[in-house]
């Protein structure tokens, strides 16, 4: 309800007085601010009169003051404004630093017709618990001008007075408070009188100085209290009668709300019956230009304080605004009356007769709400407007009470209509930047939040399916899972749509749900209820469900590759095909390694142990998830030179670079070396070099090559010349030296075979 929203930090510090500054009340520090506020005590007020001399100036002289958590500065007629910019600073009883000094908000709404003693004031400023201000008014002009009479600093000390506020470590007491004068620009702590005694006035102090009045706002002893942990409820309001309406069914469900007694309103300051108006047409948001960084912990003890302000400072009857909202998302009853009643606010000035009044507590000029609290804005809405067949994202023509202009300059004369949204910013009806720039913009939001249907809702992920193209593959179990921008508070429910019929219906706070689909083709999509009955559903999504394995069309075989050869690991080629009557999905390698392959993939380079049988594994996947597994074994032999058939001549070389340390050479033309074996596959293994000469293959007596194993690198175990066949059978491989020019010598590390 500020016209100007300011970032205030839990530390502030307040200026007042005419053009000059005033001192500061201070009082004792405590040694140990953990142990404030625990004990119950009841809600204070403290008013600190200012008083000036001709020239202007104002003066708070040395007095005596206690805890206080808000403050503000008031001053006498309800219609004067304030000419200037009224400033304070405070100091903490946690740390004892001052803060730097931050402006009050002077232009706050007047009432529409006020009541005699109804005083002017700013917005009151939480500032968390504080035994030390200074105020001054500095002129818009740099004048020292003549401010209106009364003016006051109003201290207030929201007390302890629910059982939640007691569940922390710690006990707590007043503490003992005193005043001294300080220095504007340094302030310094004095020492608290040991006797207990009040610090009186310098008696050579001219300026004339008004004792501090100190109001309960409650009897001396403790109000009585309600948990604020509770299950929420909501004051009850007088039986219906001529000039008290019956609370209206809503098409909203009604949020949560902490009643009166939750926070812990004093009611005795509040006695004037409640008044109501004939409907809700609109509903205004607002911020209360406090401090962010505030525990959720104190929201009651802040909702508290607004209300004594209002009530003791202002002068009100009741506390402003119909509903408080702090940045956790918890909803305090604000004017009493019944929260279901349209009951009459103080809020927005020329609107209040056709409006409820929701405030957020905090400063949202340079800060975005929360969605918890935008979320619980949006509910109060709804339910509010829901219960006079209002939709939250529409217009309506209100009834101007009052001639004035808003924040965007346009003009408004009382008794003519101006449309305005549902939900609308408090700068719409007033000239306040109140509810700051960040809120106003998020004020969207809110409509499209209670208004329904439910914003940003999609699918995500499915688990049990595997998606190729635009299709989920599945066996037929499945799980949906989704999102939406619209917080689940406002979501009735969502439903899994199965060809477009709801299978299973689940809660708006759950964002997946299962279903098994039967074996075909099928359609799966989410239907978000919003709690207005608006619905919105996702594109459909596409499903084949199906349980048919994939095939090995060609098992998986091993082949001899060219490379290097080792007696413990030979180069093979694995090779496999795999198809599906769906879409295969991959293929993957089990044993004696793991790798998985593409769906097109249909070979891989590997290596394989010699001398033993090893079994090759492989499983092919489709993408429901169902598969298909080859387990074929091949056992690679290495076959040394000295096993061959020789003809002509062929001299023994050793070396550990050689298979076995030992290979044969030769460079007698036509000299040739048989090897017989049963296998699928085979490789000659040789060395080479710069001289190394040719030779002829011949398999099964069948001349197949020209091998030339010149090499620009001396290279040992090479195989160099690889044959597979589609099965095993038993065949011979020879080789003769051609005896080539120049370089006849050739040298050969063996054979290789697949069995």
């Amino acid at each position: 309800m500020s016209l100007k929203g300011r970032v205030w930090l839990t530390l502030g510090a307040v200026v007042l007085g005419g053009g000059g500054v005033v001192t500061y009340a201070v009082a004792s520090p405590s040694h140990d601010a953990g142990a404030h506020g625990r004990a119950k005590r009841p809600v204070k007020v403290f008013d600190l009169a200012l008083k000036g001399d001709a020239s202007g100036k104002r003066e708070l002289p040395r007095t005596e003051t206690k805890q206080f958590s808000l403050l503000g500065v008031s001053w006498t007629g309800a219609t004067k404004p304030l000419d200037g910019k009224a400033q304070v600073r405070t100091r903490s009883m946690e740390t004892g630093e001052w803060s730097a000094w931050h402006d009050l908000e002077v232009d706050a709404d007047p009432l529409e017709k006020p009541d005699q003693g109804v005083r002017g004031a700013s917005e009151p400023l939480w500032v968390g618990p504080s035994d030390g201000v200074e105020a001054q008014v500095v002129h818009a002009d740099g004048t020292t001008g003549v401010l209106p009479k009364g003016l006051e600093v109003n201290l207030v000390d929201p007390g302890v007075v629910t059982d939640a506020e007691t569940k922390t470590d710690g006990t707590g007491t007043d503490p003992a408070a005193f005043a001294v004068a300080e220095s504007t620009d340094t302030p310094t702590d004095s020492p608290a009188p040991t006797d207990g005694t009040t610090v009186t006035p310098d008696p050579t102090d001219t300026a004339t100085t008004t004792a501090p009045t100190e109001s309960a706002s409650a009897s001396p002893s403790t109000p009585a209290s309600t948990p604020a942990s509770v299950t929420p409820t909501t004051s009850a309001p007088a039986s219906p009668t001529a000039t008290t309406p019956t609370a209206p069914p809503s098409t909203a469900p009604k949020p949560p709300i902490t009643s009166r007694a939750g926070w812990g309103a004093d009611e005795s300051i509040s006695p004037d019956p409640s008044e109501y108006n004939a409907d809700v047409k609109a509903v205004f948001v607002h911020h209360t230009a406090e401090t962010n960084d505030y525990s959720c912990a104190d929201s009651a003890a802040i909702v508290r304080g607004i209300y004594t302000y209002h009530v003791k400072t202002n002068g009100w009857n009741d506390i402003g605004y119909n509903f408080l909202v702090d940045k956790c998302g918890t909803i305090f009853e604000g004017r009493k009356g019944g929260v279901g009643l349209p009951v009459l606010g103080a809020h927005t000035y020329g609107w209040n007769r056709e409006s409820t009044g929701i405030a957020v507590l905090g400063e949202y000029t340079s800060t975005s709400a929360s969605n918890a609290a935008l979320a619980s804005v949006a509910r109060i809405a709804a339910w509010k407007l829901g219960q006079y067949g209002a939709d939250p994202a529409g217009t309506v023509a209100l009834n101007a009470g009052a001639t004035q202009t808003n924040w965007f300059k346009k003009s408004f004369t009382a008794g003519t209509k101006y449309t305005f949204n549902r939900i609308s910013g408090h700068r719409d009806g007033y000239a306040t930047e109140c509810p700051g720039d960040k809120l106003y913009a998020q004020l969207a939001t809110i409509r499209a939040w209670a208004a329904g249907p439910v914003q940003g809702l999609k699918t995500t992920t499915v688990d049990g399916a595997g998606l190729s193209g635009t299709t989920y593959y599945t066996k037929g179990a499945i799980t949906l899972h989704w999102s939406a921008t619209t917080p689940s508070s406002l979501i009735k429910s969502y439903q899994l749509l199965v060809d477009g019929k709801a299978v299973t219906t689940v809660s708006g706070s759950t964002t997946s749900a299962a279903t098994t689909l039967a074996l075909g083709n099928h359609t799966v999509a989410v239907k978000a209820v919003h709690q207005s009955g608006k619905t919105t559903t996702t594109a459909a999504l596409n499903f084949v469900a199906e349980t048919t394995a994939p095939t090995f069309s060609t098992n998986p075989k091993l082949t001899l590759r060219t490379g290097t050869v080792n007696t413990t690991a030979v180069p093979v080629t694995l090779g496999w095909k795999a198809t599906d009557d769906k879409a295969l999905r991959y293929v993957k390698l089990l044993a004696p390694a793991t790798a998985t392959y593409g769906p097109t993939t249909t070979s891989s380079s590997r290596t394989a142990a010699s001398g033993k049988a090893t079994t090759w594994s492989m499983r092919a996947y489709d993408w429901a998830g169902n598969y298909r597994t080859s387990s074929p074994a091949f056992t690679p032999m290495i076959l040394q030179e000295s096993s061959a058939t020789k003809s002509g001549s062929w001299t023994t070389r050793s070396s550990s670079s050689y298979l076995g340390g030992k290979s044969y050479s030769s460079a007698s033309k036509n000299a040739s070396l048989t090897w017989t074996f049963t296998g699928r596959s085979a490789s000659w293994v040789v060395s080479r070099a710069s001289s190394s000469g040719q030779v002829y293959v011949y398999v099964d007596g069948t001349k197949v090559s020209t091998v030339d194993l010149k090499s620009s690198s001396t290279l040992y175990r090479q195989a160099i010349w690889t044959k597979s066949w589609s099965t095993s059978a038993k065949h011979t491989v020879k080789i003769v030296v051609v005896g080539t020019s120049g370089r006849p010598t050739i040298t050969t590390d063996g054979l290789v075979y697949i069995k």
